[in-house]
This record gives C-alpha cells, sequence and structure tokens, in this order.
C-alpha cells in the first residue's frame, strides 16, 4: 500500500504546487494500453453495430451514434495525452500513436499540439494571442469595435455556432488547412497534408466497403456529435464565471493553469468518457500527468475538489458568459452589458 501523500497548502504559491505533484508524472505502460482497448474496441463494435441496424431504420441506428461519439471524444483525449508527452515514456511512442488517432479525430496532430501548447502557454492572459481557444473579448475591446464587427463576434459567441456549426467547421474545413501559421515553417502543412493523405485513404477504403451513402450515414453523426461534445468540454474548462484573466504585467502560467481552469466535477460515466479532463486545473498546472492518474491527484489531495469547482448543472449558466469585464474581474453576459450601459446613459 502506497503511503498517503501529505497535503498541499493550497494558498501556496502555484509553482510550489505543481513541484508537490511532479510523483504522478509517470505513466503505465499496462494501463495505456489498457485505455487505448478499452477505447478502441468498444468504438469499432459500435460503429458496425451502427452500419448493421441501419436497415432496421435509421433513427434506431442514431441512438448508436451517442455512445459512439463518446468513444471518440475519449481517442481524442488519449491523443491530448499524447500531445503532452503524458500517455507514454517515449516520445516517439506518444507522437505516432497521436497522429493514428488523429487520422480518426480528423485532427492533424503536430499542428494540434503546436497550437494546443500555445494555449497552455498564453491561457488566461489578456495581451497574447489567444491561439488554440475560445475567441473571448473584453468589455472594452467590445465596445470598441465598429458594429459590423460586434455583430460577428455575437455571431461567433451564439450557442447554436459555437457548438453547432463551430465544430462541424473546425473539424471538417478548419483543419484541413493550415492557414494563419506560415510563419510556423513546414511542420503545419507537413502535419496537415499528411493527415488528410491518411483521411483520404481510410475513407476510401470505408466507402469501397459499406458504400459512400451508407459510410457517410454512420460516420457523419458520431463526428459532429463528438466535435460538439469537443468543443464544449474546451469551453467550459476556460469560460467559467471565476476563472482567471490578467493583463500581462499581474499574470503568471501557474496562477492561471490553476485558478483559470475548471474542475469539471462531473457523474462517473462522462468523467470516463471524457477521460478525467474535467480536472483541468491541475491538468493545466502539471499537463504531464497521465489523465488516468488525475483521479489519484484528487484522492490524495483532497483539498483540490473545490478548487474552480463546476458540476455540470452549473456548467450550462457558462454558455451564457460572453465577455471578460475587466472591472468586474469576472466573465459577463450579453445582458449584464446592457444594464451596465443602461446605467451610464
Amino acid at each position: 500500500m502506497e503511503p498517503q501523500a501529505p497535503n498541499i497548502d493550497i494558498t501556496a504559491e502555484p509553482r510550489t504546487l505543481m513541484r508537490a505533484l511532479g510523483g504522478y508524472r509517470a505513466p503505465r505502460l499496462a494501463r495505456s494500453v489498457l485505455e487505448i482497448m478499452v477505447t478502441v474496441i468498444p468504438f469499432i463494435f459500435l460503429w458496425i453495430l451502427l452500419w448493421a441496424t441501419l436497415s432496421a431504420g435509421y433513427w434506431l441506428g442514431l441512438l448508436l451514434a451517442v455512445p459512439a461519439a463518446g468513444f471518440l471524444v475519449r481517442l481524442f483525449m488519449i491523443q491530448h495525452d499524447c500531445s503532452h508527452g503524458s500517455f507514454f515514456r517515449s516520445k516517439g511512442v506518444n507522437d505516432w500513436v497521436g497522429r493514428v488517432i488523429g487520422v480518426l479525430t480528423l485532427t492533424p496532430y503536430d499542428f494540434w499540439r503546436h497550437t494546443h501548447a500555445l494555449h497552455h502557454a498564453s491561457s488566461g492572459n489578456l495581451d497574447r494571442p489567444r491561439v488554440g481557444g475560445i475567441d473571448t473579448l473584453t468589455v472594452r475591446e467590445y465596445r470598441a469595435l465598429p458594429r459590423a464587427q460586434r455583430l460577428r463576434y455575437r455571431l461567433y459567441r451564439h450557442p447554436l455556432v459555437l457548438f453547432g456549426l463551430g465544430p462541424a467547421y473546425l473539424f471538417l474545413l478548419d483543419y484541413r488547412l493550415p492557414f494563419g501559421f506560415m510563419r510556423a515553417g513546414w511542420m503545419p502543412w507537413l502535419s496537415t497534408m499528411a493527415t488528410n493523405a491518411a483521411i483520404v485513404v481510410v475513407v476510401t477504403a470505408m466507402m469501397w466497403l459499406v458504400g459512400v451513402g451508407t459510410f457517410l450515414l454512420v460516420q457523419l453523426p458520431i463526428t459532429l456529435l463528438a466535435a460538439s461534445i469537443g468543443v464544449w468540454l474546451f469551453y467550459v474548462q476556460h469560460q467559467f464565471e471565476g476563472t482567471f484573466w490578467e493583463h500581462d504585467s499581474d499574470w503568471t502560467f501557474h496562477e492561471a493553469a490553476l485558478h483559470g481552469s475548471s474542475h469539471y466535477d462531473l457523474p462517473g460515466v462522462l468523467r470516463w468518457f471524457t477521460a478525467n479532463i474535467g480536472v483541468h486545473h491541475v491538468h493545466h498546472l502539471c499537463s504531464r500527468i497521465p489523465s488516468y492518474r488525475l483521479p489519484e491527484v484528487l484522492r490524495d489531495h483532497p483539498e483540490l475538489r473545490g478548487v474552480g469547482r463546476l458540476t455540470l448543472w452549473q456548467s450550462l449558466e457558462s454558455a451564457r458568459l460572453m465577455l471578460w469585464d475587466e472591472d468586474k474581474r469576472r466573465l459577463v453576459s450579453w445582458g449584464e452589458v446592457r444594464t451596465v450601459a443602461a446605467d451610464r446613459e
């Protein structure tokens, strides 16, 4: 039996907390392989079962798309772990497992790893480009925009766009060409083109095997639902009322990691399907901890459970938060912005 870890003082300097979590960074090969197997095999089984049930009625098959999408989300989370070098000890194994999974998730692994690293390095910083995250303006930035750009931002932040049309565009179209990263050299293009080529091979083979229409009827609902779930998770892990945003002069990586990321305390089944990504404050503080070891951290250090805690029900309220109010130091809704504007008139 392992000795009980000493409690972490959550009021201490976050850099100190990160060092205290270093003991959880070591991945376990057998567990990593098992996590892949219990995700890939059920996904393949559900895909085949959905295909087989099409003749019995498409709406019946669509019910199977929900758990299948859950397993695809879980595959993305394993790919996410690989991008942090946390799922296996070997960098090469992490990278190649991530690249293979990236074909299934329609995500160019090396390019996404680059943008995600930028997200970790600048999350919560008001003065740095918000690469790899949800675009969020401050109230002052929004008010300084021309009317047309205000409307564009409002449309972008509308839930139907942010969690519906946006995810479909992101995974089906935006990830196909890395526009905007010309200065990053050849890596983004090699990553996206190689992933695109592999996707074409896999999709062509599957269409030849089951038919074009059948493949689309099976795969599209799974992909679109998984994409929306993934974007929602990414959104709610940083877009909540008590999150942390600061200008560069007052911003620190460790403070932003611990207090700018939520502990999305999901029910057990959803926690499993999302590979514990809800323990996001710990993940941002020490991204080399494998996802399957994050519950160990909360078990050994229960004082971290309440930091940024957000329940499933509470998270639904986050969808109305649109702008960062620098005076109130929190995210606010359109209604709050209008109320403040009316009071000033």
